[in-house]
């Protein structure tokens, strides 16, 4: 101030002085100092309800239908990298393609019950020892057909171990082989990718 001093100047208050080119803080650039580590990260946080709910859920849904078509045409073309979970990966790969190039009992089970039925149906009619006769011969079938699941697995488990070890056998792969075994050939999804006799190495 006019009328004043160096020394009386420097003795005033800082909180009554006007901020000079000199104060630290000021000419900067910022005006403001630097925000803390905490202060970034609070003010980057997104809430975690979203404002809009309808705009949120399309997102959503949309996100979904994109993941689903991928992972439909991963199943047509066996693509690894958008397949589902349970069907990744080379152990369930390799394990797919033996059970595809095995002809197995299980993959006939469906049509052979169907017909099966049919005759018990039409033989309750005409003879009950007919009817016997085809209900017996479908338990036979069916025992016959699990046998065979079990073979499978026998002889599919030897050829895991030896090529990629027993700690790589995920628990469920026998169940995930024997339903692959018993399904129709052109209904097993992904869909088969070599052919009967084309074992893998």
């Amino acid at each position: 101030m006019i009328g004043r001093s160096k020394d009386q100047r420097d003795a005033e208050p800082a909180a009554t002085r006007a901020p000079s080119a000199t104060d630290p803080g000021v000419g900067s650039g910022k005006g403001r100092p630097t925000p803390s580590r905490k202060e970034a990260e609070a003010a980057n946080k997104r809430p975690l309800v979203p404002t809009d709910r309808k705009a949120a859920a399309k997102d959503a849904r949309t996100k979904a239908r994109v993941q689903r078509d991928l992972e439909y045409k991963a199943m047509q073309t066996g693509d690894e990298r958008h397949l589902p979970p349970r069907d990744r990966g080379p152990v369930r790969r390799y394990t797919r393609d033996h059970v595809d190039a095995r002809w197995s009992l299980g993959e006939f089970f469906m049509p052979v019950a169907a017909a099966f039925l049919v005759l018990a149906a039409v033989g309750a009619r005409i003879n009950a020892a007919f009817f016997t006769i085809v209900t017996l011969a479908l338990y036979v079938y069916v025992i016959a057909a699990f046998i065979d699941g079990y073979v499978l697995w026998r002889g599919l488990r030897k050829k895991l171990v030896a090529k990629f070890g027993v700690a790589a056998i995920p628990k469920g792969l026998a169940m995930y082989a024997a339903l692959r075994a018993f399904q129709l050939r052109p209904t097993r999804l992904p869909k088969a990718l070599v052919k009967h006799g084309q074992y893998p190495a």
